[in-house]
């Protein structure tokens, strides 16, 4: 059994008798025997491979993993919890509020909840989940009798999932993450593995400070994962308000419309129009859009803040548009077209940094109106990162203020 996955009962059990103090006395509380709790404890114990009391005369103590622990357990069960607002039902002519609601669920109900509002369709989610799709369908039902409200319903391309249910398997989907934290940071703790994090990269941010990060923090830290998922700012929000990814590096959308999402600002990009080196408008002092825009151009997808400044730049003196355009937003690709040709495009210049640095690419001496892209951070305002994935946001800061110099 993974960690994430582990008994829900067994977490509060935990979180019992740490404020009690006694196994006695949580016993009481919990409705469990103290044969019953020992038991859990010892299966916590075993899972995340270190003691999580002090067995002692006045009590049952919390070692240091017992308190990093119960540090996120707490977290993860207040997340479960805010899921489960706006869900009741009545029973015994009295409503059933969250508190008790969740512990009428498992971890089991909250992967499966998941895995189906992920794949919105059973046959996909119990071939994931290595269970059959009979058993699914009642697992799913019997979510919905225990919880009072209806999770799916059926449309003609599969299932479509309530509001209730995605609220909850958000939730659930962070609750799981701070139980992963919790065990990265006791084995850290413990000179075990040191975790993991999960970025994800825009195009302003990995090919500048991103990759100049993780160079240095793979030489202080060589054991810790580091994932970077490359996307869209769209995609790239949903993933990580989702709990996929730990954090955005790249530019920043101000104002900030998210309530649950957090930005920092760590540097202001320019946007320029760049062109290769030999170029015919590279050494020329006076370039205007005349020039430019008969020259083939590869700019980003429309709605994209650095192609709405492309736009604007050309409607507001009154030239046509180049007429021969590509939308991209492949980085590889813009820099193949303006290497093998003639070709323009206008980009942040930290994007292209290294082709900048090294003279493949140079900047076309044409001055616009504009607003430099703030670059930063982006993460979600409840994420509590470990030390060590402190660390190397803490490196980005420090990578930040030498490109400001």
């Amino acid at each position: 059994m993974s960690v994430e996955q582990l008994n829900l009962r067994h977490l509060r059990v935990f979180l019992e008798v740490l404020d009690s103090k006694s196994i006695s006395k949580a016993s009481v509380k919990v409705f469990l025997s103290q044969s019953a709790i020992t038991q859990a404890i010892a299966k916590l114990e075993i899972e995340l491979s270190t003691s999580l009391f002090h067995r002692q005369a006045e009590g049952m103590l919390p070692t240091e993993s017992g308190l990093i622990f119960a540090f996120r357990v707490r977290r993860a069960l207040s997340m479960i919890l805010s899921g489960l607002q706006g869900v009741s039902r009545i029973s015994d002519g009295q409503l059933v509020k969250p508190s008790k609601l969740i512990q009428a669920i498992t971890s089991t109900q909250l992967r499966n909840l998941i895995t189906i509002t992920q794949s919105q369709n059973f046959s996909i989610a119990s071939r994931a989940l290595k269970v059959s799709q009979s058993s699914l369908h009642r697992a799913a039902r019997g979510l919905e009798s225990r919880l009072g409200t209806i999770l799916f319903e059926k449309t003609t391309n599969g299932i479509t999932s309530s509001k209730a249910a995605l609220r909850l398997a958000r939730a659930a989907k962070l609750a799981f993450n701070e139980i992963t934290q919790a065990r990265q940071e006791i084995n850290a703790f413990h000179n075990r593995e040191l975790g993991k994090i999960t970025i994800g990269s825009m195009p302003l941010a990995r090919a500048s400070i991103l990759p100049i990060t993780i160079i240095e923090f793979n030489k202080r830290f060589p054991n810790f994962k580091i994932s970077v998922v490359d996307g869209i700012y769209d995609d790239l929000l949903s993933h990580l308000r989702n709990g996929d990814i730990d954090l955005l590096t790249g530019a920043l959308r101000l104002p900030n419309s998210n309530d649950d999402i957090k930005q920092e600002d760590l540097f202001a990009s320019s946007i320029e129009v760049l062109a290769r080196a030999d170029h015919p408008l590279v050494t020329d002092c006076e370039v205007s859009l005349k020039k430019l825009s008969v020259y083939p151009w590869v700019v980003l997808r429309r709605e994209t803040p650095t192609r709405a400044l492309f736009d604007t730049v050309f409607s507001s003196d009154g030239v046509e548009m180049p007429e021969r355009i590509i939308e991209s937003g492949s980085q590889g690709l813009i820099r193949s077209l303006l290497l093998g040709d003639d070709w323009l495009t206008m980009s942040s210049e930290h994007q292209f940094q290294y082709e900048l640095d090294s003279g493949l690419l140079k900047k076309i001496n044409f001055e616009h109106r504009q607003t430099p892209r703030r670059i930063g951070i982006t993460t979600r305002k409840s994420w509590n990162p470990t030390g060590t994935q402190l660390a190397f946001v803490n490196l980005l800061r420090e990578k930040a203020l030498l490109l400001n110099e």
